[in-house]
């Protein structure tokens, strides 16, 4: 059996299974690995016993909460640097939708002192985002479709994340700093 070697000129680039530029690209890789760092962190701190007062956050909106966006953070690093367009990207990528969805959903029922706060625009952000998501991939608009998800990732999923690290009081900043 015979190889052809193409031109130089006809080869893809060795970063052509990319499939997001180079500053998303960083940005996804960058965010992805701190905040996946910063929950391992505070997840071994929890089980090690070296974290008081969580227990007023054993609720089970914030337990359902937790338990959906916590895989969501590399689940979706992961679909949006791997290879696109496979069975696997296609079936995982559905999962991530859902674990996405379950997370704002759950993150209505928990409120402080009774109402919501700024975080809360999330919540309608990540439920259109997610329209927008299905409805680009379905109709086959698949620059659309990454563009929705490399800013869904990056808006509806980091920054709430962040803040869940950086407020007083919020069950990962009381994991993270005690």
């Amino acid at each position: 059996m015979t190889t052809i070697s193409l031109p130089f000129a006809a080869r893809r680039p060795a970063y052509a299974s990319f499939d997001i530029g180079p500053v998303a690209r960083t940005a996804i890789s960058l965010s992805c690995f701190t905040m996946c760092f910063a929950v391992v962190v505070s997840l071994g701190k929890a089980a090690l016993g070296m974290v008081e007062g969580i227990e007023a956050y054993a609720k089970l909106p914030i337990i359902l909460h937790v338990a959906a966006v916590l895989p969501t953070i590399p689940l979706g690093g992961w679909l949006m640097l791997a290879k696109k367009g496979t069975p696997m990207h296609k079936q995982l990528g559905k999962v991530w939708l859902v674990l996405m969805l379950i997370t704002a959903t759950t993150a209505i029922f928990i409120q402080t002192s009774g109402t919501f706060s700024w975080i809360h625009l999330f919540v309608p952000l990540t439920f259109h985002a997610a329209w927008k998501v299905m409805s680009t991939a379905r109709k086959g608009d698949i620059k659309a479709h990454k563009a929705h998800l490399v800013r869904t990732y990056l808006t509806a999923l980091m920054i709430p994340g962040i803040a869940a690290f950086a407020v007083p009081g919020r069950l990962m900043n009381v994991m993270l700093l005690g």
